[in-house]
Parts: structure tokens; sequence; C-alpha cells
């Protein structure tokens, strides 16, 4: 999309979208890729999602979370092992099934997100209470198929942070849910200079394969709500999937309680708006 740099902006209050596309276009933040849904990160979007970065990854590790990195490619039987979870993924999901000259014996899932891997992970590196609370975080990028994309909001690819911890009681987990959502709000209204209100998302629109899903939402100037950073409290639903247990000080083998959250380049589509 080439700007019409001579012109006046569209008027934001008559269409907001068409704004919000010239804005980035002009600014030279981004372009849409060959593959739909995809996009370019241009300069100077990239250093604004490397500000992000930056601040966010400082307040992460203040609470004892440590970065890894995971692959992108998950076995299709991790994501089949967990009902709710592939069901709730599968519009979304790009599959491989062809690679190295030949057909895969196992269909490679592109990651939507990476619970299912990082709990395969949890369960080997998890033995006593004495490794708990295990809290790890990776910054890196996901496919999701967006059938309506808009760039930085809607991507079938796009760049995120995405934090995954075991505790041993379900107090633990959701205290951890509690200050994740109290760092995002934080970071949200401090830096990005951006209010914000959080709270509980329906079951309908929850996380899924989650107990209960939180959210940090903006008003934007356009009167619509956006979401733009998501908390889990996954109780014991995952451990379950992929047995990741603790020998507690009982002397008792135990499930741990789970949590994910995260936030994705669409701070920076509200940034602008």
């Amino acid at each position: 999309m080439k700007s019409k740099s001579n012109q006046a902006l569209p008027d934001r209050t008559a269409d907001m979208s068409a704004w919000y596309q010239e804005v980035i276009a002009r600014a030279e933040l981004a372009e849409h890729a060959p593959v739909k849904g995809c996009m370019v990160i241009r300069p100077y979007g990239y250093a604004i999602w490397e500000f992000i970065q930056s601040a966010l990854d400082a307040r992460i590790k203040a609470r004892g979370v440590s970065n890894t990195c995971f692959p992108m490619f998950i076995p299709e039987s991790y994501l089949s092992r967990e009902k709710d979870h592939v069901e709730g993924f599968a519009p979304e999901v790009a599959v491989v099934t062809y690679a190295g000259g030949e057909e895969l014996q196992e269909r490679l899932i592109v990651r939507p997100t990476s619970e299912t891997i990082v709990h395969e992970s949890m369960a080997r590196w998890i033995n006593s209470y004495r490794d708990l609370p295990l809290r790890i975080n990776q910054w890196g990028n996901v496919v999701r198929w967006e059938k309506r994309p808009r760039l930085f909001l809607r991507n079938t690819e796009f760049l995120w942070q995405e934090g995954h911890t075991a505790h041993t009681t379900e107090a633990e987990a959701r205290q951890e849910v509690a200050e994740m959502v109290a760092v995002y709000h934080d970071f949200v209204s401090e830096v990005l200079a951006m209010p914000t209100v959080c709270g509980v998302k329906s079951e309908k629109e929850k996380f899924a394969g989650a107990v209960e899903s939180h959210s940090i939402e903006g008003l934007m100037p356009d009167g619509k709500g956006l979401q733009m950073g998501t908390i889990h409290y996954l109780g014991e639903n995952f451990s379950r999937m992929a047995n990741v247990t603790f020998l507690d000080k009982d002397g008792e083998q135990k499930f741990v309680h789970m949590t994910s959250w995260g936030v994705s380049t669409r701070l920076i589509g509200a940034l602008i708006m």
C-alpha cells in the first residue's frame, strides 16, 4: 500500500480503518507481506517493538522469570492430547505435512502457542516441590491463520512474548495470575500511556483449555475495545495432559498448577490508535 503523503489524512472519526492504515504507511512502520496476513515490520515499527520488548522484559525478569527458546514446530500428537485445546485452535492452525523431500510420518503444527511443548519439557525438569515455582518466558513468533488480517492488530504471523509457570498450589498460581495482570496493566498504563480495564473473560472467550482467563482491555477512539494482553490460570488441566507432577513435602505425588500469559505486536496497533 503506497501512502498518499501529499494529501490530508482520512478523517479518523469518519473512517478509522482508512486513517489507521494511512498512518502506518506514512510513518513507514509496516507493510503487507506476499503471504496474506503476514507483514513486514519496517525499521521504525521494529524500533517500537524493541522498546516494548526491552522495557517489559525487565519487568518480567524482576519477578524471577527466566527467558528460554522453544522450537516453532510442535508434533501434532502434543496438541491432540488435550481435546478442548486442539478444538479451540483448530481453525487457526497451520500444519506442515511435507519436508525434506518426503511426506512426514507425523504432521507438525506451526506453533499457535507453546503450552503443549513447554509442558513436555516441564515434565522432565520438575521432580520435587524444591523445583517450584518454575517461571519461564520466551520472545518469538507464532502463526494463527487469520481470515481478516489488519497490520499489527490481526496477523497470520506475529511477534509476542509468552510466559509459562508451574506452582505447587492453586493459591500460588492464582497469585501469579494477579501479579501478571498488575505487571501488564502498569506497563500499558505507565509506559505506553494507555488506560486499561482488567477483567475475567467469559467462558466462551477464555483460552482453550484454561480454567480462567483474564485480559487487559483498552478503549480505542472508534469506541471499540481492544484486547492487549491475556493471563490464564490453567489449573491442573495441562499438567494432567503432559503428566507434570512433583513430589510434595508430605511425600505425595501431585500435579502442578499452571499459568500462561502474553502480549504481542498488537500493542503497537493500540499505540497508533
